[in-house]
C-alpha cells in the first residue's frame, strides 16, 4: 500500500518543512517492513483556484480503483494515535492499493466536494493552521508506523 498525504498550499522552505521532511523520512525508514510501499507528500499550489470548490476538487484530485481517502477536518473523528495505526494496518491487510490523506484549503473543504460517506478525521478539537496541521499528521504517520513496528517511540 501507498501512502499519501496530498495538501493544500506549499511549504518550500522554513521549519515547517524542515519537520514535515523529517517525520516523512522517518516513517519511510519503517515503511518497507510494513507493506507500505511509499510515503508520499503532494503539495497543491492554490494560487489560480478561484472558489473554494476549484479549491477543493484541486486538492481532491482523481480517485483510483482501491484508493482510501480520508479528509482531515475538524468536524471529523478523532482517533488515538493507536487506532490510526490499527485503521492504517486494517487497509493495508484488505489489500487496498494506496491510503490518501486530504488537507483542505484554507477555509475548509466545500460541502458539495465530499462523498456522504466520506472518512472524515480530525487532529483534536482545536483548529489548527494548516501548516501545523501537516506537521502533525507527518508525525502520527510516523507515530502510527513505529507502534505497528513494535519501536519504544510509541508509550502508553
Amino acid at each position: 500500500m501507498k501512502l499519501t498525504i496530498r495538501a493544500g498550499a506549499v511549504i518550500k522552505s522554513g521549519p515547517e518543512r524542515e519537520l514535515i521532511d523529517d517525520y516523512i523520512g522517518r516513517a519511510s525508514g519503517l515503511a518497507r517492513n510494513l507493506g507500505i510501499s511509499a510515503i508520499e507528500e503532494q503539495q497543491i499550489d492554490l494560487r489560480s483556484k478561484k472558489t473554494r470548490k476549484d479549491e477543493s476538487l484541486a486538492i481532491i484530485g482523481e480517485a483510483k480503483p482501491g484508493q482510501i481517502t480520508i479528509y482531515m477536518d475538524e468536524r471529523g473523528k478523532a482517533l488515538s494515535s493507536r487506532q490510526i495505526a490499527q485503521q492504517i494496518a486494517r487497509w493495508r491487510d484488505d489489500g487496498q492499493s494506496e491510503c490518501v490523506f486530504l488537507i483542505g484549503p484554507p477555509d475548509g473543504f466545500d460541502k458539495e466536494t465530499v462523498p456522504p460517506r466520506a472518512i472524515i478525521w480530525q487532529m483534536g478539537k482545536p483548529v489548527w493552521p494548516h501548516k501545523l496541521l501537516r506537521i502533525m499528521l507527518c508525525e502520527q504517520i510516523y507515530r502510527a508506523f513505529s507502534i505497528l513496528a513494535g519501536t519504544p517511540y510509541h508509550r502508553d
